[in-house]
């Protein structure tokens, strides 16, 4: 297949050997203008706890984090920061960042503890107080309906390669806006379904733990045919509609025919599979040879997944180099036709995650490039890094590391919208250090530090950082 049109990335903003970013932030932020949203993000599954409380039902993460030797120490999200009991100090928190957005997930086994019957009263309760407060605190609910917790139940009975699971997806979509939607203008559907369908059904590293290589891709789609039908719904009752992909510029290791064929398959299947049917209606032509062969798609599917949006979410972390497998390579696992390269001479995060500002404007402008005039307006729904962070003798958590970061990441974002780009968004990941998935307790991505034992909340240097950036921002000062 063609390479053309991959977004690319460069590196002419990183320093040559310096293992941590560094980064100058001493020149006011540009002004993003008086619309532009500013806020933060979290997941259910990563942050509430209270796993077994007020009639929750297990999900996939209950079940994946309690096997043996699939979370680093050990770690499950039984308690995680136990913020079912402590929402209002974290709503607190996440206020006192001077935000008008807060981005969250509903757990759906918290409301239905079996993905498909009873309503459990308890569950859509909590969420209905959270909301209320949040817009107490002046901060707009900014709900994600699946980030990742698929009812156990639901897993059962085949879980997203169950082409069911899509619909019952939808019934709990309206079932929620329902209760909620009187209050909450806007909703995005699913989080990131490339990485749960990479991570959770081909590769087994995170929940459910299928390792069915590409046997995963009617996962994709289904995930794709749920978000249509609950765009519907929540259409129907008032809302908008968004969808948040993780997205990442793609950029080949060399001009060899073959790199840039891998390259090619390696961007169809993490950016491609994902945006195209729901921007144009149809999917690249590799995958739907494949999603035909298989008879995962039927009539009137991709009508419905090509449902208009009413803005795009996009995650951003870093760039992706790629090359085509060694020679001899073809009879080892995965069988893929791509090979991951590390990206050498550019700082990295304690995540081991290469630091590439300017992937976050390439990929913006990428997009806009590529989808023109189909691309709706687009909300950088998540942003950020992990480091370790320790809280200092005096109690302060000096983390300089994160303050560039963001604030490189930021005006990245600024440079894509003076580029034509339509950015409307920006939310760091994540309010609240918390559970990583299947890194356990081990990375910290938060802007207010959490002692996940004594579960003492303690805002970063970075948490004041950002409010500064908020409040000038609101100020008409930068």
């Amino acid at each position: 297949m063609a390479p053309e049109a991959l977004p690319t990335f460069t590196t002419s903003d990183a320093t040559t050997g310096v293992p941590a970013f560094d980064h100058d932030c001493g020149e006011p932020l540009p002004a993003f203008g008086s619309d532009f949203r500013w806020g933060t993000a979290t997941a259910a599954y990563q942050i509430e706890g209270a796993a077994d409380s007020d009639g929750r039902g297990p999900s996939i993460w209950d079940t994946f984090s309690h096997q043996p030797g699939r979370i680093r120490e050990g770690h499950t999200g039984d308690v995680a920061c136990d913020h079912y009991h402590r929402w209002e100090e974290d709503l607190t928190l996440a206020a006192g960042l001077g935000l008008d957005s807060y981005r969250f997930s509903i757990a759906w086994s918290r409301v239905q503890p079996d993905g498909q019957s009873a309503v459990n009263p308890a569950g859509l309760n909590f969420y209905d107080r959270l909301v209320d407060r949040m817009l107490e605190l002046g901060l707009s609910p900014f709900p994600t309906l699946f980030h990742w917790d698929l009812p156990q139940a639901l897993e059962d009975r085949g879980g997203w390669l169950n082409r069911d699971t899509a619909y019952r997806f939808a019934d709990y979509a309206a079932l929620v806006a329902d209760r909620l939607g009187d209050r909450v203008p806007q909703w995005i559907t699913l989080n990131e379904p490339f990485i749960h369908m990479a991570f959770g059904y081909a590769l087994g590293v995170h929940a459910p733990g299928h390792e069915l290589y590409f046997g995963a891709l009617p996962a994709g789609h289904h995930q794709l045919l749920g978000h249509g039908l609950a765009a519907a719904a929540l259409a129907e009752r008032g809302g908008a509609v968004l969808l948040t992909n993780n997205c990442t510029p793609v950029t080949p290791a060399s001009d060899r025919p073959e790199d840039l064929a891998a390259a090619a398959v390696y961007d169809t299947l993490h950016n491609r599979f994902f945006l195209d049917p729901v921007l144009t209606g149809r999917y690249p032509e590799l995958l739907e040879e494949m999603l035909t062969a298989s008879g995962t798609i039927h009539d009137g599917d991709l009508k419905t997944i090509a449902a208009p949006l009413d803005g795009l979410g996009i995650n951003y972390y870093t760039p992706t180099l790629v090359s085509a497998p060694p020679a001899g390579s073809e009879d080892s696992a995965p069988p893929l036709p791509f090979l991951q390269l590390p990206i050498d001479g550019v700082p990295h995060t304690g995540f081991g995650w290469p630091v590439v500002p300017s992937g976050l404007r390439d990929l913006l402008v990428g997009l806009r490039d590529r989808y023109g005039a189909d691309l709706p307006p687009i909300y950088v729904t998540e942003n950020g890094c992990a480091y370790p962070d320790p809280v200092e003798d005096d109690g302060q958590v000096r983390d300089q590391e994160r303050i560039a970061f963001l604030d490189a990441h930021v005006r990245a974002v600024r440079e894509a919208i003076t580029a034509g780009v339509d950015v409307r968004g920006y939310f760091v990941w994540s309010l609240l250090d918390n559970f990583e998935w299947a890194e356990g307790y081990t990375q910290r991505f938060g802007l207010v530090h959490v002692d996940f034992e004594t579960q003492v909340r303690t805002p970063k240097a970075s948490y004041h950082w950002y409010a500064e950036q908020v409040r000038a921002q609101r100020a008409g000062t930068r």
